[in-house]
């Protein structure tokens, strides 16, 4: 049986929370609802739900009329088994000492290589793209250079993969929170395959606001694998949750964006040490002086 979605663009943050809000409350109700800034310099926002039944799509009008979003774009998704499609798809990815895999190629890494396991599921963070493949390599080449970080935490963490690969070589305490519940049961799950349970913490939390990271704080490495926008707007957070020395990898940066970010960190006190670039994203890692 096909599910359907259903997506707008529209100006702004508060207006785009207005129309998803709204959108909830449709019948048939939406199973998800997502807004996401389009990171392009256009200050547009998407707004996209995902229907079992196809959505009413005089109601859908009648919403973009009232927020002032463009025409909603209504989608048929075939029917598939994703979860075994990705399976197929993904292959292991190395980077430096690190191997991302899913369960079905656990016998073909390589002993000597750090292997974390990543199952299939809604959440951001397989190896494959370029921003959490840049995030290892950035975390290994440091590691390469002696680095020692006892209390780390993983902004955004998705599946978890970079909090995991750091309780795989580090000796201290791990904590990986994400926005999204749902990533935050599979960051738990992954956690939990790897071995790491009672290492790795999980927890929801909107950046760095959970009463946990506060009492946590201040940590000496920090990963954040957002984008652009979010990683400027945490400058503040990141700086209040730090100390001189601590170290942060920030991803999810497209790389006409990098200076801009890079800017933004060292009005806070930050100096870059490396800009690592894979493709069309940048991988930034910073030093708090």
């Amino acid at each position: 049986m096909p599910s359907y979605s259903a997506l707008t663009t529209l100006a702004g943050e508060p207006a785009a929370q207005a129309l998803a809000d709204a959108l909830e409350e449709l019948e048939p109700a939406p199973t998800g609802v997502g807004v996401f800034e389009i990171e392009d310099g256009s200050g547009l926002w998407e707004v996209g739900g995902y229907f079992l039944e196809r959505p009413d799509e005089i109601a859908l009008s009648l919403l973009c009329a009232m927020h002032g979003a463009k025409p909603f774009i209504v989608s048929e998704i075939p029917d598939k088994d994703w979860v075994s499609e990705v399976r197929r798809e993904l292959t292991p990815v190395h980077a430096g000492r690190f191997v991302v895999f899913g369960g079905h190629d656990r016998e073909v890494v390589p002993s000597q290589k750090i292997g974390l396991e990543i199952e299939a599921a809604m959440a951001f963070g397989t190896g494959h793209h370029g921003t959490t493949k840049g995030c290892l390599e950035s975390f290994d080449a440091l590691l390469q250079k002696g680095l020692v970080a006892r209390n780390v935490a993983d902004i955004g963490a998705g599946t978890a993969v970079l909090a995991m690969a750091a309780a795989k070589v580090l000796n201290g305490r791990f904590l990986a929170s994400d926005i999204d519940p749902i990533a935050t049961e599979t960051a738990r799950a992954n956690v939990a395959a790897n071995g790491l349970r009672g290492r790795v913490q999980t927890l929801t939390s909107v950046g760095f606001r959970h009463p946990l990271i506060h009492v946590r704080a201040p940590f000496d490495l920090v990963f954040a694998n957002i984008l652009a926008g979010p990683l400027k707007k945490l400058a503040v957070e990141m700086a209040e949750h730090t100390e001189g020395g601590s170290v942060l990898i920030l991803s999810g940066i497209l790389n006409q964006q990098a200076k801009g970010v890079e800017n933004t960190y060292e009005g806070f006190g930050f100096c870059v040490l490396e800009r690592r670039v894979l493709g069309e994203w940048t991988t930034i890692t910073l030093r708090k002086g």
